[in-house]
């Protein structure tokens, strides 16, 4: 089992940016992949970024291409997703999640076998 650690968010006027880091425990970490979702009030948990286990392969949802950068550094053990011209529809909750392989075939939650605590991300307008 993998142990989770989010850290990072805040509050943020629009327009601007936050990094949030993801601390990792347990397995080997550069053998599964590693992504973000994000949950705002009243919705479902929905996928933001991911990237494999070694970094070659990453996948963003479409409202944060360009925006949004999910990164890793195997030999820290941690996942970054920096967030740029931040809007106030990015405001939930956002999740760091382990997958169960390396190089899934998708990135939905259905592959995903740990979860984080979760951190708050707000956005102001």
């Amino acid at each position: 089992q993998v142990q989770l650690v989010e850290s990072g968010g805040g509050l943020v006027q629009a327009g601007g940016s936050l990094r949030l880091s993801c601390a990792a425990s347990g397995r080997t970490f550069s053998r599964y992949a590693m992504g973000w979702f994000r949950q705002a009030p009243g919705t479902e948990r929905e996928f933001v970024a991911a990237i494999s286990g070694s970094g070659h392969t990453t996948a963003y949802e479409e409202s944060v291409k360009g925006r949004f950068t999910i990164s890793r550094e195997n030999a820290k053990k941690t996942v970054y997703l920096q967030m740029n011209s931040l809007k106030p529809e990015d405001t939930a909750v956002y999740y760091c999640a382990a997958y169960m392989v390396g190089d899934p075939s998708n990135w939905g939650t259905t592959s995903v076998s740990s979860w984080g605590q979760g951190t708050q991300v707000t956005v102001s307008s």
